[in-house]
């Protein structure tokens, strides 16, 4: 990556979301966690309600707005403090890290441009040989890895 800035930016963010990669495979209880720890801790809605200083109607909705998904962050941190709770949330790679996403996009790029600029040379009847194909999409990653260009996204 030649933007040294980039380079260590990804390897700290790498580095935070790194923690959460233990939850990746821990789904959210079906009703939600704060109906589930609310329940663990033998709360009613009244007193998880007076908690947050609403109704009991509205802590119950707060539950099902976080069942479907429509809850506010701020809401969660909210539910999360009347829980005796901290509320926090992150993002997990699904490749592994930032670094391995990059790298599975400037190689999905690679392999179009390669394969384009291939059938171009096999028109004038100038084609290449496998291995010839797999360095030129190698090399063509690794530039595009280390340029970053705007259009690796597109």
């Amino acid at each position: 990556m030649k933007d040294l800035k980039q380079k260590l930016l990804i390897e700290q963010i790498d580095k935070k979301l790194k923690a959460f990669s233990v939850l990746f495979n821990h789904p959210v209880p079906e009703t939600g966690w704060i109906k589930t720890i609310r329940m663990a801790l033998k709360m009613s809605l009244r007193q998880f309600g007076e908690r947050l200083r609403i109704t009991s109607q509205g802590a119950d909705a707060l539950e099902k707005r976080e069942s479907d998904k429509s809850i506010s962050i701020k809401s969660m941190e909210e539910a999360a403090r009347a829980l005796n709770m901290k509320f926090v949330y992150g993002f997990i790679p699904l490749d592994g890290s930032i670094e391995e996403t990059i790298e599975k996009r400037a190689k999905e790029v690679a392999i179009e441009i390669v394969k384009t600029t291939s059938n171009n040379m096999a028109l004038e009847d100038q084609q290449n040989t496998p291995e010839r194909l797999r360095k030129a999409i190698e090399n063509k990653t690794q530039q595009l890895k280390y340029e970053m260009p705007r259009h690796l996204w597109d």
